[in-house]
């Protein structure tokens, strides 16, 4: 079970803003653009800042904001016929330059580290990887790309309040990467079950 599968009511939320959007002139590929573009700049922003903790209060608030121009971006192309080669590539890509963007500042963060973030970074990535290789997009879980939003949106939200993490939560990055292993497992079998 994933976050994933509320997708459709989250959608239903936003229909009416899309269709404005859509009659504005606003394109599918400028909003994937500006969610990569505003991941960018934010993981920038805490890097910048030396990991200072009230700035990751814009964590959940920017990954919320994200999930939402994700699937307004998706649902631009598919309900306003604005699906093009170049959007897909945009926006497999813009997903994981902004995860890896968003997730690297948490190195700054003890007792996180650069290591097991990188992990992290690293499998996100190839669990992306593995969910477009099959025959249809797959979004299996356990820890697809909105319930890593939730975890790195919760321990923002944490970090943010001021609170230190406590010593076990060492594990977590290592938790998430054997997690993410699951996920990638998961993807690869779904999409070898898959009729051709």
């Amino acid at each position: 079970m994933s976050l994933y599968a509320l997708k459709p009511r989250f959608q239903a939320l936003l229909r009416p803003q899309v269709n404005r959007l859509a009659a504005s002139g606003v394109t599918a590929n400028q909003v994937t653009l500006a969610a990569a573009l505003g991941s960018i700049l934010l993981g920038l922003l805490l890097v910048w800042s030396g990991g200072h903790a009230l700035l990751f209060l814009l964590v959940p608030v920017w990954l919320l904001l994200r999930m939402a121009l994700n699937a307004v971006d998706g649902m631009l192309a598919r309900e306003h016929a604005q699906q093009s080669r170049l959007g897909g590539y945009l926006n497999e890509m813009g997903d994981v330059v902004s995860d890896a963007a968003l997730y690297a500042p948490f190195a700054l963060v003890a007792p996180f580290g650069p290591g097991w973030v990188g992990v992290v970074i690293v499998l996100s990535v190839i669990s992306e990887f593995a969910g477009v290789l099959g025959s249809t997009r797959r979004y299996d879980g356990p820890l697809g790309k909105s319930d890593r939003a939730l975890v790195f949106g919760a321990l923002g939200l944490w970090i943010a309040l001021g609170a230190p993490l406590p010593d076990v939560a060492a594990w977590l990055m290592p938790l998430l990467s054997a997690l993410l292993a699951w996920t990638i497992v998961n993807r690869i079998r779904a999409g070898l079950a898959e009729p051709q």
